[in-house]
């Protein structure tokens, strides 16, 4: 009867251990790949704007394109729309008496790094030089506190968002994808910026000649749908 006791509680204490390592092991290896998930989730990456909302958001993202940025705002304010443009500093280098223009249009000045690097690969001092040098540009030169980051190419790390929480910036994504950077038809750039549009969609575009041509049938498409375009911020708005 005692050697079936012993047996017993060997078996419980064999189960015991299994379990207390298999829970070590998920502390180790997943805790701090789940800590971006987890910490301060305000802070993480924002693929969309309000859903409930008739609002949807063009992101601009800038380092190149001077002329055609003009052409663009000129055609948003035929509607009296505003966009969100993530300038990249050193494009904004050159471009300084554009940022002043935009801002004066009502539109949206958010950061896009300095030189267009990809962030997921640079620790915490490159990513924060790249979103600080940014922002102390334009600071400087028209007095504005950003508070938008958009990433180039998407690419983030822990360090991005941690950084962009030190700044107190949004990390900004997207919900539709032009791929107007690689694919130069205008007929694409139009369907892929109107199908399934919905409110709160934040549609990624650059200043390329043929998105500037099929701007207006994209603008007159959302009109016609209910649909209006606001800057990001606008478009996050809870309000509706």
């Amino acid at each position: 009867m005692q050697k079936g006791k012993t047996v017993k509680m060997r078996m419980l204490s064999g189960c015991l251990m299994v379990f207390l390592v298999s829970v070590i092991a998920c502390v180790y290896f997943f805790t701090d790949n789940t800590a971006i998930l987890v910490d301060n989730i305000q802070n993480q990456p924002i693929y969309n704007g309000n859903k409930k909302s008739n609002k949807v958001a063009l992101m601009f993202n800038c380092y190149e394109g001077a002329e055609c940025i003009y052409k663009i705002s000129d055609c948003l304010e035929k509607y009296g729309f505003k966009a969100t443009f993530f300038m990249g500093g050193c494009f904004v280098d050159d471009n300084v008496e554009l940022v002043k223009f935009l801002i004066e249009k009502g539109h949206e000045i958010g950061n896009h790094g300095y030189f267009h690097k990809d962030h997921s690969k640079l620790d915490y001092n490159g990513n924060w030089r790249e979103v600080k040098n940014t922002h102390e540009l334009i600071l400087a030169q028209t007095g504005l506190e950003m508070n938008l980051f958009a990433p180039p190419s998407g690419a983030f790390s822990k360090n991005t968002i941690q950084v962009c929480e030190k700044m107190r910036y949004k990390v900004i994504l997207w919900s539709i994808d032009t791929v107007d950077w690689r694919d130069k038809s205008e007929k694409i750039v139009y369907n892929r910026a109107t199908k399934n549009i919905s409110g709160g969609d934040l549609v990624l575009m650059h200043p390329k000649e043929h998105t500037l041509k099929a701007l207006p049938e994209i603008l007159k498409y959302y009109v016609e749908r209910g649909l209006v375009v606001t800057t990001v911020t606008q478009c996050l708005e809870s309000d509706g």
